[in-house]
Formats: structure tokens, sequence, C-alpha cells
């Protein structure tokens, strides 16, 4: 099970050197099975999907903030000898992407942001919910219904309520914390890596006009708004979205070494 810096991680043509590293980052009590095999399994791209500390098959204590997220990442980068990379995430991972691109600029050569926002913001309710274990699965199962599309396939949603409360309650409460906590408002001008926002139509949980209002702030975005898709737009849309990634990653100026 490879393992670096105390995180699992799903490696993908590891050894290719003549494309940039991407690093696919979970949202909040997510694994690296958030990402589908059409966007972890890119031909001919190197790609490192993680567990984040106390999630999935990672060791360790989970965080109540993004800013801590970001220095595992980081530090994960730094035991593979890292020195930039690609790093796309999914909310609550879209939030340690941007952290990453804000305190670090030279280690990012590309965002990819999925249902992000500058803002992450969590119902008083939500987390009060997430908090109590006796009111923890009623927080999973919310959190699911305002996760898919009304066109999304049913077996999905329940695989994906599965999976998030297969995730231990301090956990979850402690990525809602951090989701809640983190605010990228006033340094989105300064972001200057090449950057793609993906968003669902149907996203309830971070709405279009989040990712709007990142396009009209970082300098080199572009947005792509998905139709009939909801906030697990990976989940519900994996080969659209991993066409789309894979037109980003191949957009990226790269050097060996680089």
């Amino acid at each position: 099970m490879p393992t670096a810096a105390g995180l699992y991680y799903f490696a993908h043509e590891a050894e290719v050197t003549a494309r940039p590293p991407v690093i696919l980052i979970h949202g909040a009590g997510g694994t690296h099975l958030n990402w589908p095999p059409q966007i972890r399994r890119l031909d001919g791209q190197p790609i490192l999907a993680v567990d984040l500390p106390g999630h999935g098959k990672s060791d360790g204590v989970s965080r109540q903030v993004i800013s801590e997220y970001a220095a595992d990442i980081l530090t994960f980068m730094d035991m593979l000898k890292m020195r930039t990379a690609i790093l796309v995430g999914h909310s609550m991972g879209s939030a340690i992407a941007l952290s990453i691109a804000i305190q670090s600029p030279k280690r990012v050569l590309g965002l990819g942001l999925l249902g992000s926002g500058a803002r992450l913001s969590v119902s008083p309710s939500l987390l009060q919910s997430a908090a109590d274990p006796a009111t923890f699965l009623s927080a999973v199962q919310r959190v699911t219904e305002y996760s898919y599309s009304q066109q999304a396939d049913p077996r999905l949603k329940e695989l994906g309520e599965k999976r998030m409360a297969e995730t231990r309650p301090p956990v979850l409460y402690g990525d809602f914390l951090a989701c809640d906590g983190f605010d990228a408002s006033a340094d989105l001008p300064h972001i200057h890596a090449p950057t793609l926002l993906l968003v669902g139509e149907q996203d309830r949980m971070t709405p279009p006009r989040l990712s709007r209002a990142l396009n009209e702030q970082i300098p080199r975005s572009r947005l792509v708004t998905l139709p009939d898709t909801g906030h697990m737009l990976m989940l519900e849309q994996p080969d659209l979205v991993a066409a789309h990634l894979a037109e980003f990653f191949h957009s990226i100026p790269y050097q060996i070494g680089q």
C-alpha cells in the first residue's frame, strides 16, 4: 500500500516524466475513491489520488483548518521529491488546492477546481448534526441529498451515502469546520496559475454563482458549467469531467524536471 508523509495514495503512471504530475484532492468526508477510474487512470498522465489524514486508508488525525491540510499535501509532495504539480480538488479539496496556490505559488503548475468557492460556509444546523454521534447519519443523509442532481442514478447516491457514513464522525465534523472557516476572497487576484473551474448546474452545496465569482477574480481561469449535474460532478459525469481535465492538463506547458 503506497504511502508518503503518512498519506495513502493511488498512483497511475507515476513513472511518466514527460507530463506534469497531477494530485487529486477529495472533499469533506471523502477518499480517493471519490475520483472515478476515468479520472484516476487518464492515459499517459501521472496521477496521484490521496486520502487526506484520517480519511480512507490514511492514518493520522484529520484537520479542522484548511491550511493544515494544505501543509499535509506540500509535505506529501516533498516526500515524493515533487517540486511542482497540477492540483485538482473537489469542494474542500478545492479549498486546499487554492490555499497552496496562494501560499506556495511556485509549487502549482495549474489548478482544477470542482464544485468550488472562495468561501465554503456550512450551515450551523449541519455542523451541529455532524458533531453529534446521535444525529451523524442524518447529517450524512442531508449532505447526500444536496450533493446529487435530480437525474443522478439512485444507486450512485446510495453508494455515496454509504461511503460517507463510514467516515468517523469527528473527521466529517472537522472537515466541515475547516470548510466553514475558509475564506480566500482577498487573495484570488494574486493566483496566476492556469485554472479550470468545473461546476454542476444543479449544485446545491456550492452553487454555480460561487464558481462564477472565482472566474471573475482569478486572472487565468476558465469556467465550464455541466448541465443536469450536481455537486458530485465527477461521479455523475465521469467521462465528461475526465475529458475536460485531460484537455486542461495538456494545455499547461511543462519541462521535465520542472
